[in-house]
């Protein structure tokens, strides 16, 4: 049997029986009710624990999305860039080859404008010469008339010695033209060439070769490769063919004489 005792609480006020007892059941009943209690407080725990990391791996996912997305952007971004430097190194590229082209091209005009300028430059100096010696041809065909005509007169001594001198201005003067590139065209005995050759006549001869040059009337004369002046020839007729060989020979010296000219 409890004996009800008096009892003072902290206030040191009086506690009754009763009170005391129903005290010391509620706090059997809060010792009973610790354990539970920390349960829900270890589940609310790894609740916020769980709540925390699905929080910060959605927070992670949602940031490694944006960086993702930025990534992509830039890589579209520099891909562009790069597209757009290729089609300008391609542009550059086209607009130097189109440019090695006209240089090129500018190259070549100018080459050939020099080369025909220079080739113009030389017709124009061999047709002065040519005109030059082409008057003075006459002037040489009158002295060699007037030496050939004081050769047959008679003998006299000083006309003697005016022929000689006339003979020296005239072989001076040939020799001036030689240097030129001017010789005499003197084909008697030889065939008959019309490129080179002027008949005037015929002779009948028929000893010799059919068309032999039998008598040079003029001489004519020749520049470098050009015929200046064909010489006047007569041509015999009535003789034997001429050898093939020396015809053949003949024909490539007038063929050789027109490609020249």
């Amino acid at each position: 049997m409890r004996v009800p005792v008096e009892v003072e609480d902290e206030k040191n006020e009086a506690v009754e029986p009763d009170e005391v007892e129903a005290q010391e059941v509620a706090e059997a009943d809060e010792g009973n009710d610790a354990p539970e209690q920390e349960a829900d407080e270890d589940a609310e725990e790894r609740a916020r624990v769980e709540a925390a990391i699905r929080a910060g791996e959605e927070a992670a996912e949602r940031e490694l999305a944006a960086d993702a997305g930025k990534l992509r952007e830039e890589r579209d971004e520099l891909q562009k860039k790069l597209s757009d430097v290729e089609d300008q190194i391609e542009a550059a590229k086209k607009e130097a080859s189109e440019a090695t082209d006209r240089m090129l091209r500018l190259q070549a005009d100018w080459e050939n404008y020099r080369r025909r300028t220079a080739a113009e430059r030389l017709a124009e100096k061999e047709r002065a010469a040519e005109d030059l010696v082409t008057n003075l041809l006459p002037v040489i065909d009158d002295i060699e008339r007037a030496i050939e005509h004081a050769g047959a007169a008679e003998d006299d001594s000083q006309l003697k010695q005016f022929v000689d001198g006339v003979s020296a201005v005239h072989a001076k003067m040939l020799g001036v033209l030689a240097k030129e590139g001017v010789e005499p065209i003197d084909p008697a005995g030889e065939a008959f060439d019309p490129l080179a050759h002027q008949a005037v006549g015929r002779v009948e001869d028929a000893e010799a070769y059919d068309e032999t040059v039998a008598q040079v009337y003029q001489k004519g004369y020749r520049m470098g490769d050009r015929v200046i002046r064909t010489a006047m020839v007569t041509v015999t007729y009535g003789g034997p063919k001429r050898p093939a060989e020396q015809a053949d020979d003949a024909d490539a010296n007038a063929d050789a004489e027109k490609d020249e000219s």
